[in-house]
């Protein structure tokens, strides 16, 4: 349904304020301009201009929303063009009923520009991305799309969207209406190709299962400045994910729905399994030490002295990079490692090792766990 604004403008001399009666008229100022605000991605803020034509005096302006789904407690008014002269007195709200009613002051006549907002709920929005990447897979051209769909029961015949990032665009959207817009593009933005193996979740040794094994691969792109992008976090939504194959056509990698992406952080965009690389980990070494009795010669504590180590195969004719995850539980020391690493907790690991081009790596890592029990 329509949203139905009535403006009545009532003209009462200061020194007397006689009974007011709210009288809805049928002409209304037209929109001077619009804006719908998407930073957050709960509520849609909308800030629209109108001119009010105010008498010298004492003004009244009625304000009603039936059948529009406007949170009454968001409703301002800012005026713009005689701040000095038109001041807003007070707001009144009629009882059961959508409506409000200002009450403004203004010293002169005047046809007086001012910008309403309000948050309006039964405007939702979905965020989607799609990747074209180059043959060699180093830059991607990507492309950003807002769905929006408005069930708000307002009509936005004309309108400026914005989100917190990409460009603002000008478009028209009715109660009920489903459109798809561009708002971001970036062409040759530059990614890394990477392979995931988890210990906690993939298989140690694929040669003990009958079934292929393939490791997970992303497209790892980091929202910063170095790739044309770091102005703001990254909305989530579904990518998907294309190639160029060389002969002016695309083939289809695969899709996935990335989670919001801060700024600096990684949009890390699933494309599939991959066998072209093979991790086989084994653990050489677990042993109980400085074993710790009670009374009754009970094992309450110990430590351990532990080791793992991992083949990791690169078949590709180019280099490749695999994040490696690995757990270590409780308390515990590393001893030695082959490799340098980040905690993203305190007992989670992770790996970036660099493969060479049909060449192989090895891991290993030997810590201490402390007083387990």
């Amino acid at each position: 349904m329509k949203r139905q604004l009535t403006w009545m403008m009532a003209l009462m001399a200061l020194a007397s304020l006689p009974v007011w009666a709210r009288v809805k008229l049928v002409a209304l100022p037209e929109r001077a301009a619009t804006v719908i605000r998407m930073d957050n991605p709960r509520y849609t803020l909308i800030e629209e201009e109108r001119v009010l034509t105010l008498q010298k005096g004492l003004n009244k302006v009625d304000f009603s929303w039936n059948g529009v789904s406007i949170d009454s407690d968001s409703i301002r008014m800012t005026v713009l063009g005689h701040p000095d002269g038109v001041k807003l007195l007070n707001v009144s709200y009629p009882p059961n009923e959508a409506a409000l009613v200002w009450e403004i002051a203004a010293e002169e006549a005047y046809e007086e520009r001012v910008r309403i907002s309000y948050l309006l709920m039964g405007i939702d929005r979905l965020v989607t991305y799609t990747g074209t990447a180059d043959k060699g897979e180093t830059t991607l051209d990507l492309r950003s799309y807002l769905v929006l769909r408005n069930f708000s029961g307002e009509d936005f015949e004309k309108a400026l969207v914005l989100l917190d990032y990409g460009d603002a665009y000008e478009t028209g959207i009715l109660h009920e209406e489903t459109k798809k817009v561009q708002f971001l593009k970036k062409a040759d933005t530059p990614f890394t190709k990477v392979w995931r193996f988890d210990a906690r979740t993939m298989v140690w040794d694929p040669e003990q299962v009958e079934d292929n094994v393939g490791i997970p691969v992303s497209y790892r792109v980091t929202n910063d400045t170095k790739s044309g992008l770091g102005e703001t976090a990254m909305w989530g939504g579904k990518v998907r994910v294309f190639q160029e194959d060389g002969h002016d056509s695309t083939i289809f990698l695969g899709e996935d729905n990335t989670g919001l992406t801060p700024v600096g952080e990684d949009m890390l965009i699933y494309i599939g399994d991959s066998r072209d690389i093979v991790v086989t980990q084994r653990k050489m070494k677990d042993q109980h030490v400085n074993i710790r009795r009670n009374n009754r010669n009970q094992v309450v504590l110990y430590d351990t002295d532990e080791l793992i180590k991992a083949t990791i195969e690169n078949f590709k004719d180019t280099p490749a990079v695999l994040t490696m995850v690995q757990q270590i539980p409780g308390e515990w020391v590393m001893k030695e490692c082959t490799h340098e690493y980040e905690k993203t907790d305190y007992q989670t690991l992770e790996f970036e090792i660099t493969l060479p081009a049909k060449g192989k790596v090895e891991f290993v890592m030997e810590y201490s766990r402390k007083n387990v029990r």
